[in-house]
């Protein structure tokens, strides 16, 4: 596809087309790579051989051992050939297929090569001749951004489910935008939008879809949404170009936020949905995915409530018949108070007998024990007409042998007690005074 000259490349063709010096002007030598450098600087000014698609046949391909492939792209100009050198280094061309006589279109840029002077175009992408150019520029970025792994599935974020604010990227004039406030509205009202415009289509839109993400995310921290989508209605190829140029993949994939993609219908895929977390055929589609469905989730609770209701009620019948079976061998294991009363009344009959027996036993046997022992107290013999006689020691006297003549004697009787003296002692039939 032919490209516009970029604005100042006819003034400076124009100045280097000025004659030169006149006879009277001072001429200077230049050195070799002082041109060389000028020329390099012009070529890389300008901005259609920083980014062009060439078509032509490869001539003269060379495979080097690295990797590179070297070859010619040729053309006819006035019947006569003529031809352009191209690079094709390995870390772009990534074992891509290419035979000598293939009618490609090329992508690169064209550069002057020093050592010898040469000027070739540095190719990073070559497609058959007959894809066209914005198939061809579509397969080259999608390769390109697939390798570095910006289409990895395990790198797209989940989309929240409860969002509370939504950022649109899309046209405020177009049916976008409305479709996708009814929607909204429709599923969910509790969620607010903010709408970020941007240009759909044209040169310009790409940078205008790439500004409208950055203006959502440079929001105050309150108003930033939890979602964006990125959107525009169907179009031809040219219309969607802007959402499978790079920049507007690289902006999706720098994102914080996770992005829904709705460009175009159901069959259009654009770059911009590969790199996106999501991917909805259309912008109703996205608003519907974006957000759930407030009938649906009433429905929900209520089955739910009900479940629970049923639920709470099996529980409370459950540990109703729980309880009842807890009463009823509470009620069967208590003791009887009546019977424990009528019982109580026999133990307490039993232990009086069982008391008065055992105190008449002991009874009898300390009567007994009393009446031995009023047997053998020596005071009881004196009730009978005895007396104890004790000596001047206060000892009782058992033998006549105890006492001598003139010791001083007491003779205690059953009611009193006599003092006296030994006149004479009498053992057997002696006697002593």
């Amino acid at each position: 596809m032919a490209r516009k000259a970029p604005p100042g490349l006819r003034a400076r063709q124009a100045a280097q087309r000025q004659p030169p010096p006149g006879p009277g002007a001072p001429l200077q030598a230049h050195p070799v790579a002082e041109i060389l450098d000028r020329l390099e600087g012009l070529i890389g000014s300008d901005k259609l051989l920083a980014d062009l698609w060439i078509e032509g046949e490869v001539r003269g391909l060379n495979r080097s051992g690295a990797g590179h492939l070297y070859f010619r792209l040729s053309g006819k100009q006035a019947k006569k050939d003529v031809q352009l050198s191209c690079a094709f280094f390995a870390r772009q061309n990534r074992g891509a297929r290419l035979e000598q006589g293939d009618q490609v279109l090329a992508h690169g840029r064209i550069a002057i090569y020093k050592p010898r002077g040469d000027l070739q175009m540095i190719v990073d992408a070559v497609q058959p001749k007959g894809t066209g150019v914005l198939q061809a520029e579509y397969e080259r970025i999608r390769a390109k951004l697939e390798a570095e792994g910006l289409f990895a599935p395990e790198r797209k974020r989940p989309l929240p489910q409860w969002p509370r604010r939504i950022g649109v990227v899309t046209s405020p004039a177009g049916a976008v935008w409305h479709d996708i406030r009814n929607v909204l509205a429709r599923r969910w009202p509790l969620v607010r939008l903010t709408l970020s415009p941007s240009a759909v289509q044209g040169e310009e839109a790409a940078k205008s879809i790439v500004e409208g993400i950055e203006r959502l995310l440079d929001l105050p921290d309150d108003e930033v949404p939890d979602l964006i989508i990125v959107a525009r209605g169907g179009g031809s190829p040219p219309d969607l170009q802007a959402y499978n140029e790079e920049p507007v993949a690289r902006a999706i994939f720098a994102c914080p936020i996770p992005i829904i993609s709705a460009v175009g219908h159901e069959t259009d895929f654009t770059i911009a949905d590969r790199v996106a977390d999501r991917r909805a055929p259309t912008p109703s589609a996205a608003a519907e995915i974006a957000v759930p469905d407030l009938a649906e989730q009433l429905r929900r609770v209520g089955s739910l409530a009900a479940y629970l209701e049923q639920l709470t009620g099996n529980r409370f019948e459950a540990e109703a018949l729980r309880l009842s079976a807890l009463r009823e061998r509470l009620e069967r294991s208590a003791p009887d108070p009546n019977g424990m009363r009528v019982e109580l009344h026999a133990q307490a009959r039993a232990l009086e007998r069982a008391i008065a027996e055992a105190l008449g036993g002991r009874a009898l046997r300390i009567a007994a024990n009393r009446s031995r022992l009023d047997a053998l107290n020596p005071y009881a013999t004196l009730e009978r007409g005895y007396a104890l006689v004790t000596g001047p020691g206060g000892g009782l006297i058992g033998s006549a042998a105890q006492v001598q003549a003139g010791d001083t004697l007491a003779i205690r009787m059953h009611d009193g007690e006599i003092a006296a003296a030994a006149t004479a002692v009498s053992i057997g039939e002696e006697a002593s005074e």
